[in-house]
């Protein structure tokens, strides 16, 4: 019989297979990473996840689920204005943990990192959140 529909296939996730070593990397880096409630007010309150999918929430989940490139990918729209660091209930520098998950990608630990992000490059080689900060005001030329 058809209804029109059909069930999508399984998404489940075999914990037990999952690689963690990101997201223990990332621990290490940052401990807040593991107090983080997903209760989605970074989510809520972020000026980009309207328009790319970004979310502190999600890049945490994906990292505990073995999702790397998934992460990466939502990395790569943070625009670090630190919105979601202001709202956040449990008190988490959140715009840290997003350079520190940066930071354990560009070391080559995470496989496809966001390379060309602005937090993977500009912000945290120059401590600046802006990419074109670490060259004082001027876009590196192509």
């Amino acid at each position: 019989m058809d209804f029109g529909f059909r069930l999508a296939p399984s998404s489940a996730i075999n914990l037990d297979e999952v690689d963690l070593e990101l997201y223990r990397k990332a621990a290490l880096l940052e401990p807040d990473i593991r107090i983080c409630m997903a209760c989605g007010s970074c989510s809520a309150t972020c000026t980009a996840s309207p328009y790319s999918g970004m979310s502190v929430r999600k890049v945490i989940l994906c990292l505990q689920r073995g999702r790397k490139a998934e992460a990466a990918s939502m990395l790569r729209n943070c625009m670090l204005c630190g919105k979601c660091t202001m709202v956040c209930p449990r008190g988490i520098n959140t715009r840290h943990l997003i350079l520190s998950i940066c930071r354990v990608y560009d070391d080559g630990e995470g496989g496809e990192g966001p390379r060309g992000a602005a937090p993977a490059h500009g912000a945290a080689r120059s401590g600046s959140p802006r990419p074109e900060a670490a060259h004082h005001g001027r876009r590196a030329r192509p």
